[in-house]
């Protein structure tokens, strides 16, 4: 049995939660979440806190039940505080810029990149080389932030490219010249 799925998650006052047997949809002051709630796993709302539970011992409803009690608490966190994600852009002449809903990215290619940018994300340009993204859906912004930062991933001789801002690019030592 999951030890992340025994935890009961505690539903804060300003979050309202509806489920109808199949979606749950939690509602809360930076916005309203949906998610399908797979049959293996049983849900039940008492007061201020949900639990979990699974329908029969299988390896798939054991899986999903600590799955989807991490699903559940990151719905119940988003719609309170939102995630963010930074990007930094590392290079000389790489930049990004927004116009209207697309992002432009120039990243050292012989054309501009051009990117639209998804519903339920906010882009923030700090300075010319910062990318701050910020959602409600934590998988969302997970996607999107990998999405942009396939475009140029950062290379391990320069450290060149878009990367997290946590993010530590391991460096290599490059060529060291003709020994004679």
């Amino acid at each position: 049995m999951s030890r992340v799925g025994k935890k009961a998650i505690v539903i804060p006052k300003e979050v309202d939660l509806n489920f109808d047997g199949e979606v749950l949809s939690v509602k809360g002051p930076k916005g309203e979440l949906r998610r399908f709630i797979h049959p293996k796993v049983k849900l039940s709302i008492n007061g201020s806190k949900i639990s979990l539970s699974i329908s029969d011992n299988s390896k798939e409803s054991k899986s999903l039940f600590g799955l989807f009690r991490s699903l559940i608490a990151n719905m119940v966190l988003g719609v309170t505080d939102g995630f963010k994600k930074t990007l930094e852009i590392i290079g000389v002449g790489y930049r990004v810029e927004l116009s209207g809903n697309q992002l432009v990215f120039n990243l050292g290619y012989s054309h501009l990149i051009k990117y639209d940018v998804p519903t339920g994300i906010e882009v923030k340009i700090d300075q010319k080389n910062t990318l701050v993204l910020s959602s409600v859906d934590k998988e969302l912004l997970g996607v999107t932030a990998a999405k942009i930062r396939s475009f140029k991933a950062p290379e391990p001789y320069k450290g060149k490219g878009i990367k997290y801002l946590d993010e530590r690019v391991r460096r290599k030592a490059g060529k060291t010249g003709a020994t004679t």
